[in-house]
């Protein structure tokens, strides 16, 4: 019996309208496959590379190299305020489209691009507007070089089912018994254009019962989920209408794969974080992940982000673990089909959409 209601088809995958056979990550593991994807997907989509918090003041900039294409992103901001971005392929600057949604900062390479960067992220970035994303300017990131293709660091964030197996040691004995024999079940799934989400449970704090958790998260309050106390933001009252889309008690997380490498997870307690993903290989990217919060008030609420800051990086570094192995897995071609479950709908999603650009290229040549 399933935990959580189901669209009417009775799975996800058949909601959306996915196929349901055995799929190939051939796309994963093929060198001239990402030769053309790289130039399909991160040349003709928009990329998100950072905030306007980055270029502060007139004549600030920062700069983001983006190996897919082969090219350097300087991004500034004019003596009229207005952001500005440039390629620095080649011997010199090249103008690039740019547009800000939320203080996010997206560039396009493509420069017949007709599409607005609004109607690209579509009812996601629609259903968020409004988070005070804008407020949480006190910044945590991490970064990894990873030897494993970069959609499949991105399938291992797109299921959550995982957490009460691979993660189970973050949690005190009894609390980890619990999840292992409950399982998990997602609250709800979408799906919009090449982009995904998935809403989850969890994630709440305080914890029920301060028992459930370690002895320094109990100390400091906070922990994986973020401080336990919520920012006193009037905008996280009310929330936007797209975040917990079934407006469940339980709502923990939501977890946005903004297409192609750029994933938004806003938190119940009131915090944010992204993730990016910069393939540099066919098998290697490399893998940052940032997290935003208010500026703390004092060294308390300092000590609670920066408990927060190293759980996190900790889980991270424990999803991270497994992707090498199945990259070299996927590379031995000894198992050439795989089964997905429902949970993995946006694992075959990615790859699905990620294909179609390929396609679309492929026709143009």
């Amino acid at each position: 019996m399933p935990h959580f209601p189901k669209p009417p088809e009775g799975s996800w995958t058949e909601h959306f309208g996915l196929d349901t056979g055995p799929i190939t990550f051939e796309d994963s593991i093929s060198p001239e496959y990402f030769e053309v994807e790289r130039e399909a997907v991160f040349g003709h989509t928009w990329l998100n590379v950072g905030r306007v918090e980055q270029v502060p003041v007139p004549g600030s900039y920062f700069i983001r190299v983006i190996d897919a294409v082969r090219a350097s992103v300087v991004v500034t901001r004019g003596a009229d305020e207005s952001v500005t971005a440039w390629s620095s392929a080649g011997n010199g600057l090249v103008p690039l489209q740019v547009d800000v949604w939320e203080g996010f900062v997206f560039v396009n390479f493509d420069d017949t691009n007709t599409i607005s960067l609004d109607d690209y992220l579509g009812k996601f970035a629609a259903g968020m507007t409004g988070y005070p994303f804008g407020r949480m300017t006190q910044v945590y990131k991490y970064q990894a070089h990873v030897r494993s293709n970069w959609k499949l660091y991105i399938d291992a964030f797109a299921e959550f089912y995982h957490a009460p197996i691979l993660h189970s040691k973050q949690y005190v004995s009894d609390e980890s018994n619990k999840l292992k024999s409950y399982g998990f079940e997602a609250l709800a799934y979408d799906i919009d254009g090449p982009h995904g989400m998935v809403s989850s449970w969890g994630g709440m704090a305080p914890p029920k019962d301060p028992m459930m958790v370690k002895p320094t998260e109990r100390l400091l309050r906070s922990g994986n989920f973020g401080p336990w106390d919520k920012p006193d933001f009037p905008e996280l009252a009310t929330l936007p209408s797209g975040l917990n889309p079934t407006k469940h008690k339980s709502w923990g997380l939501d977890s946005y794969v903004l297409f192609p490498n750029f994933m938004i997870v806003v938190w119940e307690p009131g915090w944010y974080l992204t993730y990016h993903y910069w393939p540099t290989a066919y098998n290697e990217h490399t893998f940052e992940g940032t997290l935003y919060m208010p500026p703390p008030k004092n060294a308390t609420e300092r000590m609670r982000q920066e408990m927060a800051a190293v759980t996190f990086k900790e889980f991270g570094l424990q999803d991270c673990n497994t992707l090498e192995a199945t990259q070299t897995m996927l590379e031995s071609r000894a198992v050439s089909h795989f089964l997905l479950c429902d949970q993995e709908v946006l694992v075959r999603h990615l790859h699905t959409a990620s294909q179609r650009f390929v396609d679309e290229i492929l026709l143009r040549t």
